[in-house]
């Protein structure tokens, strides 16, 4: 009676198409007789034989041989495949716990105010006159009441960061 061993894992069985080849290594076996067919039709002198077209269908033809050897149960195109991503890959992998990647942001939305030129040279004018401007009377009186001993002056910070000035009748 003959027996049958099934792979617990399918996905790891390749399929064989003609004996131990499988797709990959029939396409590349394939490949040498396109490339001879192209070289013995395209390059000059065109359908016939040159000395120089027999050492580019040669050495592709050993190329594509060599690739679809196996070694180690693997197709050599498929270790050189694996060899290049290894090499390629990057070497430095950087976190950055700042990344919005996957994550909600909140972004603020700017509403864009429509304002005229007149309104923003008005509004230059009017922070220029806005600003008070002490006369000297108004300084020699202030300086006459901080020099009185009949107040006191007093300063609070404010909550914000503002100042209180407070004068104070003793």
């Amino acid at each position: 009676m003959r027996t049958t061993v099934i792979p617990a894992q399918i996905t790891t069985v390749e399929d064989k198409i003609a004996g131990n080849l499988n797709l990959t290594q029939i396409l590349l076996l394939m490949v040498p007789v396109f490339w001879t067919t192209i070289v013995y039709s395209v390059f000059s002198p065109a359908m016939q034989l040159a000395w120089y077209k027999i050492p580019v269908v040669l050495i592709v033809s050993l190329i594509s041989i060599a690739l679809s050897l196996r070694i180690k149960g693997k197709v050599v195109l498929n270790w050189i495949i694996v060899l290049l991503r290894f090499n390629i890959r990057p070497r430095f992998y950087l976190f950055n716990k700042n990344d919005v990647f996957m994550r909600l942001v909140d972004l603020p939305v700017f509403e864009k105010k429509k304002v005229k030129l007149f309104k923003k040279s008005l509004a230059k004018k009017n922070a220029k006159t806005i600003s008070p401007g002490f006369g000297f009377s108004e300084l020699v009186k202030l300086e006459n009441l901080i020099k009185n001993p009949k107040y006191t002056l007093s300063f609070k910070a404010g909550k914000k960061g503002g100042m209180h000035v407070a004068f104070k009748q003793v």
